[in-house]
């Protein structure tokens, strides 16, 4: 059967012999690895399963409401299967929410005010959230620096939390209110934090000052533990229903989850105080809303497996890689530190010639956004921009690191990134 493959492979898409032999290597390195998400896998289908019927989901929930929104049982009922799942007091699921980003500006702004002060203690948070905080250089109107709301952030120490320094600040400093863990390595080249090491951090926190919030970005690391960063303290998380938990099905949105006070805080910047949650037609999104978290622990899985496969062969291929394919993962992303701008583009383009949508396209790097430096994005996905979808995004900057992630299939992330490797190799 391999045989058959390399034949289609090397005539469909001009595969050379030696790359085909990576690929032959990384498939066989990568087999143990597999066993222990095939059961993270299978514990949060599980999981899923069980929150789906103690919720008493229907048919009668795949609603298609409209106007207001009042009363919407599916909009509702979702709110509290996204609850058991996280095993919070509240979730709010809203296909409102534009981006991740967005999810993750109404949980800071919702609940900071005035004179408080937001601590950052993973170092620079992810680019687009630059603007949120007002620290970008730029005018940043609309941001928690023009609320008059401060910012720190606590660096960390070889790649670990920096306890030193975090205890120094949170003793030295009353008007904090909220820390912000990013779990994810966002555009930086570290390793995505365990849910077990937030725990740790989150433990220490709240044994020098039980009064401030923690909250943590979980975007891209749904499903890839048996445990969420809610089970181990944090009071309030946030993330893109286009990444792990919209399951590839989800055409938008996002959602935030945690205690009860908090999640009614960002529902009030969402929508307006008085309103928060209880507002908001769903436009008939339900019934693939519920069917995306599904089947959300299957396909995060299948990325997950894809990015092992990155890991590998990119390895294998002479390219430095994080993490290596061995390592235990939090999240679905691959970083590949390609080297130089003219190589990080032919990756990218890559990935998108291995596309099922836009595969004819040329994507090349532009000014997107929320971004500061500009941004190349291959993704030929069925949702625009979805990073559950294989997909690859890369900041224009040195040391030119490409970040691959997502695959419907892990068939398709590894065709995908076998295109993309010829492409460079």
């Amino acid at each position: 059967m391999l045989n058959i493959t390399k034949e289609m492979m090397m005539k469909s898409y001009n595969i050379k012999e030696n790359t085909f032999e990576l690929y032959k290597k990384a498939l066989k390195d990568v087999e143990e690895s597999f066993k222990i998400y095939d059961e993270i896998r299978e514990f949060n289908q599980l999981k899923v399963l069980k929150a789906f019927q103690e919720e008493r989901i229907s048919d009668a929930h795949f609603t298609n409401s409209s106007g207001y929104g009042y009363d919407d049982i599916g909009r509702d009922s979702l709110d509290k299967v996204y609850a058991r799942i996280f095993n919070t007091e509240s979730a709010l699921v809203r296909p409102h929410f534009v981006n991740g980003t967005h999810a993750i500006g109404c949980a800071l702004m919702g609940n900071l005010r005035p004179g408080d002060t937001m601590v950052s203690i993973a170092g620079t948070p992810y680019d687009t959230l630059l603007n949120i905080i007002g620290i970008n250089g730029k005018e940043n109107i609309g941001s928690l620096k023009e609320y008059g709301i401060k910012y720190k952030q606590v660096d960390l120490l070889n790649e670990k939390f920096d306890h030193e320094k975090i205890k120094e600040v949170l003793t030295s400093d009353n008007s904090i209110k909220l820390i912000h863990i990013q779990r994810s390595t966002g555009y930086g080249w570290r390793r995505s934090f365990l849910v077990s090491e937030l725990g740790e951090i989150i433990n220490f926190i709240k044994s020098i000052r039980n009064d401030v919030l923690v909250f943590v970005d979980n975007c891209y690391g749904e499903f890839i533990d048996i445990i969420e960063p809610t089970d181990v303290g944090a009071d309030l998380i946030a993330g893109s229903l286009i990444k792990n938990i919209g399951g590839g099905i989800a055409p938008s949105g996002g959602y935030i989850a945690g205690k009860a006070n908090y999640v009614q805080q960002a529902a009030f910047r969402l929508t307006t105080p008085g309103v928060g949650g209880e507002c908001g037609a769903t436009f008939g999104l339900m019934r693939t809303l519920y069917q995306g978290l599904f089947l959300a622990p299957h396909i995060s899985m299948e990325a997950v497996k894809g990015a092992i496969f990155a890991s590998r062969i990119m390895e294998l291929a002479g390219f430095e890689v994080l993490p290596k394919y061995t390592d235990k993962r939090s999240d679905i992303i691959q970083a590949i530190k390609i080297g130089n701008r003219e190589q990080l583009i032919k990756f990218c383009t890559g990935i998108q010639k291995g596309s099922p949508i836009d595969s004819f396209v040329e994507c090349e790097p532009w000014a997107m956004p929320g971004y500061t430096d500009e941004v190349i994005m291959a993704a030929g996905a069925f949702i625009q921009g979805s990073s559950i979808e294989l997909s690859a995004d890369a900041p224009i900057r040195e040391p030119f690191i490409a970040y691959l992630q997502g695959g419907l299939t892990f068939d398709h992330a590894k065709i995908g990134i076998l295109i993309s490797l010829n492409n460079i190799i």
